[in-house]
């Protein structure tokens, strides 16, 4: 069994626009949500510094939303990013997701990593295949970009 949860992705997209695309509001609102889920933009707030906050509203098909909230722990343009993450405001997640951006011939290659913590292998599957619906979300993002 893995320690972390790890997901990488390419993109046929230079470095710097695929760090804008975790960056930019008018992008992350984009493919945060993927296809199926709305981030209205106006309900998303991104302070790219370290400490700084950002947050965000999925409003869900069913009508019912959730509120992801957390802060930024590293920002090194476009290299690397890290920040916590949680949907339980009230409980503020110190544990970092790392995403790192490296150049590979043709574009990005994209890896995020967040630790497992107490996740069972089931949780581990589903929060591989949540990333990999937002990384699909923001392939479709990129590819407009070009």
């Amino acid at each position: 069994m893995s320690q972390d949860v790890v997901v990488t992705r390419t993109f046929n997209a230079p470095r710097e626009l695929v760090y804008e695309a975790w960056t930019k509001p008018e992008h992350f609102s984009v493919w945060f949500g993927t296809d199926a889920v709305d981030v209205p933009l106006d309900t998303l707030s991104l302070d790219v510094r370290v400490g700084g906050a950002w947050n965000a509203v999925m409003q869900l098909p069913d009508g019912n939303q959730i509120h992801w909230v957390g802060e930024y722990t590293e920002v090194d343009p476009p290299e690397r990013l890290s920040f916590t993450m949680t949907d339980d405001p009230a409980n503020p997640s110190d544990v970092p997701i790392v995403v790192v951006f490296a150049e590979v011939p043709g574009g990005t290659e994209m890896t995020l990593t967040q630790l497992r913590g107490d996740f069972t292998q089931e949780q581990v599957e589903a929060t591989i295949m949540g990333y990999n619906g937002f990384f699909d979300a923001m392939e479709k993002l990129l590819a407009a970009q070009d």
